[in-house]
């Protein structure tokens, strides 16, 4: 089994270091009482003015007809390894605020925190969740009765890690490739635009 542990340039939590996003899920279910605590965590997310504006259309493949429909909604290219993951899920986010039906710049970005948390939980109980921006959202709506004022953004695979050698040739060495991440010099300024803060080494 491959596990892509972080290296990190300074401590964080263990959680935070232990996720990833594989290609390569086990052909093994997730127990319900996991998804439930997983949507409580997203549930549980901040959000600008507390709107929640997230709703989750989740599949399994123990229902191979909602999870075709599911499936579908995804691009070829993320079908290719997604059709072999237990659980999939669509982000759909509501961009205008229900207190005022003013637009609600925050809704894309409090999606994200709330597939944050769930990424979070998910770690936590030993599962794996690959984000994917390679949906189809007109597909989505045309499935599923999308609202006019909502929108499918991203879709999730949730499960437990599996063998890459299962995967397509190309997608390989992803899964085994060791994990890299710009470091904090190149995203933490003060001061002007590419400056980098003093509390960052080198900064």
């Amino acid at each position: 089994m491959s596990v892509k542990r972080a290296v990190p340039d300074h401590p964080i939590v263990d959680l935070l270091a232990a996720r990833w996003s594989p290609y390569a899920f086990a052909d093994r279910p997730v127990a319900a009482e996991d998804l439930r605590s997983l949507f409580e965590a997203a549930r549980w997310a901040a959000s600008s003015y507390n709107e929640q504006p997230w709703t989750y259309l989740v599949a399994t493949r123990d229902q191979p007809d909602e999870f075709a429909r599911l499936l579908a909604c995804l691009v070829e290219g993320n079908q290719a390894w997604a059709k072999d993951v237990p659980v999939l899920a669509l982000g759909v986010v509501h961009h205008q605020f229900v207190r005022n039906g003013r637009d609600n710049r925050a809704a894309v970005h409090d999606l994200g925190l709330a597939s944050a948390n769930l990424t979070v939980e998910a770690t936590a109980r030993g599962l794996c969740v690959h984000q994917m921006i390679g949906i189809l959202p007109d597909k989505a709506r045309e499935v599923y009765g999308i609202p006019d004022d909502w929108e499918a953004w991203t879709a999730l695979a949730i499960g437990c890690v599996g063998d890459p050698a299962g995967l397509p040739e190309a997608l390989q060495p992803r899964d085994l490739s060791p994990r890299q991440r710009k470091p904090l010099s190149e995203f933490v300024f003060s001061g002007a635009w590419g400056r980098s803060s003093p509390f960052v080494p080198g900064g």
